[in-house]
């Protein structure tokens, strides 16, 4: 039933949907919350319930179910998800394809980047792209790995680039290229400077982590998890950003790990580092992407292009 009108599964065979119709609905399938749908795709919330009901009509088929407490999607919903979502992937290609003249990476892009990595790639790969492939209409989007996942399942984001494998459901994977972590530690401290460290050491130190969400967090945790490393409480202390985490190693709360390209930037805050024994702890990199999209080959050749940019 919707707005008082019963869906009996006749639809009408003329009736073409748009493609605000289907974004209303893969949206709110994603995020379950009619609000957070309509915020993500800039609309009001009126307009978004609309379009979404004026889909459902055309179709007669119920493809959300809606109560005061809950949104769920429908077995219909369901199945036709993955169409929806290919539908608007493929509308989607077809106008950066026009506007770039099909040509590779042109048209526009929006890129996802977790915060661990983005203002570490982005001072080179920036300039690439305007040099390399001036039709590219580039935009960024920095956030947590689930947000950006969420993004890229809403059409939000075109491809992403995270730590690998992200595990999540229709999406491909590009990887990049495996990075080592190192250690920051008190300009002073007894770890200072060594290149034999390893993981279990870790274990009785105070250990600064970024706020729950991110994966750099996770990926630490883990690590001390599987060498029985115990660090030491930090009590309250967190942080959003790798620069926040290094201030307070340099302020002397404690010890953390951060990835290697971010070393020559971070490391100039008075701080020193440490190095893992091979072999070293790490995460991997990779461009992330619908498994329904038309743009591999656009996403093999950034890969490509990241790669021969990589920071040291």
């Amino acid at each position: 039933m919707i707005n008082g009108t019963i869906l009996i599964g006749v639809s009408d065979h003329t009736y073409q949907p748009t493609l605000s119709q289907l974004r209303a609905f893969v949206a709110v399938a994603e995020y379950r919350h009619f609000g957070t749908a309509a915020v993500r795709l800039n609309v009001s919330q009126p307009t978004l319930s609309q379009a979404l009901a004026a889909l459902e009509t055309g179709l007669g088929l119920q493809l959300i179910e809606r109560s005061t407490r809950r949104v769920l999607v429908t077995p219909a919903g369901k199945r036709l998800l993955p169409q929806a979502m290919a539908t608007i992937e493929a509308a989607d290609r077809f106008v950066s394809s026009a506007s770039g003249a099909g040509e590779l990476l042109s048209g526009s892009l929006r890129m996802g980047l977790i915060p661990t990595v983005a203002p570490y790639v982005l001072p080179a790969l920036l300039p690439a792209l305007r040099e390399q492939m001036p039709g590219l209409a580039l935009q960024v989007v920095e956030d947590r790995t689930a947000r950006l996942i969420d993004g890229l399942r809403a059409g939000v984001v075109d491809v992403a680039v995270l730590a690998v494998p992200s595990e999540a459901h229709a999406m491909l994977e590009i990887p990049l290229y495996a990075e080592p972590f190192e250690v920051v530690v008190p300009t002073g401290h007894p770890l200072a400077g060594r290149a034999d460290v390893v993981p279990r050491e870790l274990g009785g130190l105070p250990l600064l982590l970024l706020d729950e969400g991110h994966c750099l967090r996770d990926q630490t945790l883990d690590l001390c998890r599987s060498h029985r490393a115990h660090p030491a409480a930090v009590g309250d202390t967190r942080a959003a950003s790798l620069a926040t985490v290094v201030q307070c190693v340099a302020g002397g709360l404690g010890v953390s790990l951060i990835p290697r390209m971010a070393v020559p930037v971070e490391t100039a805050r008075g701080v020193s580092t440490a190095t893992f024994a091979d072999p070293a702890p790490g995460r991997t990199l990779g461009l992330v992407f619908r498994s329904s999209s038309a743009r591999s080959e656009d996403y093999e050749h950034l890969a490509d292009l990241m790669r021969r940019l990589r920071p040291d």
